[in-house]
């Protein structure tokens, strides 16, 4: 069985004692690095090059978004997963929009905590009900893209409804009857006429157009 190689960034040594502890009781989850702030999380991923990154905001030298910034501009086959206490505006929409591929809470139950990491590998964006009720939020303040839904053919429509709902790409291909390659192919077409990168913008931006 392949394992799902995890980097712990936060501050706290005890925050990433208890998250090593529990994420290692599980055969497929492997911690290979611990980071204690932003900078090292970035030079521990150019290292180790994890599938995920487990990002705390609030951390000296260099906070958690500025840190999810420089891993996707630099790794971008790495995720980046934030877990934090802090729920404010800017910190959720800094780090959907620097490409984190969910935000969580670390009141999280310890089981929802591992599925949402086998998610994120999966292709998920990982948004609890309260942290996408402050994102639309924040999109109904917003012009909307001058982009129009009529430049998606249909079957492309059909897949960002799917994907805005946090599908992955197995689960919209198994929805459509498609191949994972296909579903692949279509995303590139998307993202490619939106001019978005990864999936957490996608998201933001197809609900601004009113998906």
């Amino acid at each position: 069985m392949s394992q799902i190689t995890v980097l712990l960034a936060d501050d706290q040594t005890i925050i990433r004692d208890g998250l090593r502890a529990l994420l290692e009781t599980n055969p497929d989850i492997q911690v290979v690095a611990e980071a204690r702030n932003g900078l090292e999380a970035y030079e521990q991923t150019g290292i180790h090059h994890p599938q995920v990154v487990l990002m705390d905001i609030r951390m000296p030298q260099m906070g958690g978004v500025e840190a999810t910034r420089l891993i996707k501009q630099d790794f971008p086959d790495t995720a980046v997963l934030v877990l934090t206490t802090f729920d404010d505006d800017d910190s959720i929409l800094g780090a959907i929009a620097h490409g984190a591929s969910g935000y969580l809470l670390k009141d999280i139950n310890g089981a929802k905590l591992v599925e949402a990491i086998r998610d994120t590998v999966r292709g998920s964006v990982i948004l609890p009900g309260n942290i996408a009720a402050k994102i639309t939020r924040h999109i109904d303040k917003r012009v909307r893209p001058e982009t129009p839904p009529a430049v998606f053919t249909q079957r492309e429509q059909d897949i960002i409804r799917l994907l805005i709902q946090g599908k992955s790409n197995q689960e919209i291909a198994q929805t459509l009857f498609l191949t994972v390659g296909t579903v692949k192919n279509y995303i590139s077409q998307i993202y490619s006429k939106a001019e978005i990168t990864d999936r957490a913008n996608a998201i933001l931006y197809f609900k601004d157009l009113g998906f």
